[in-house]
């Protein structure tokens, strides 16, 4: 019996230390995905509702197909956008991908 005392590990921290390094290093993972891809994202993300949020009536954009035009209308999730020659489509605010310049620079 004594024998086998003998030869249990007398090192009770010793698996302690290794979960306190695991726990270490995940946390450190976590923290280098959360800097480098989740909050760019939703800063991102942000900028991106400010801009379709901060569109008004006659600002020239460009739409995610890449068409020019100026905004004769809104509404809560479509725009009326003025394409030259009489022409006005409707489309969702959220295919808007760039506002070239505000109404009131012109």
């Amino acid at each position: 019996m004594n024998y086998l005392l003998a030869m249990a590990p007398q090192g009770g921290d010793a698996g302690g230390g290794s979960m306190v390094s695991t726990l270490i290093m995940f946390g450190a993972i976590f923290a280098i995905f959360y800097f480098m891809i989740i909050r760019p994202q939703q800063k991102k993300a942000k900028e991106r509702e400010a801009l379709l949020s901060a569109i008004k009536k006659g600002d020239k954009i460009v739409t995610s197909g890449g068409m020019h035009g100026t905004i004769a209308g809104l509404d809560d999730k479509t725009c009326l956008i003025d394409f030259g020659n009489n022409l006005k489509i409707k489309i969702d605010r959220t295919a808007i991908a760039v506002v070239v310049s505000s109404g009131k620079e012109d």
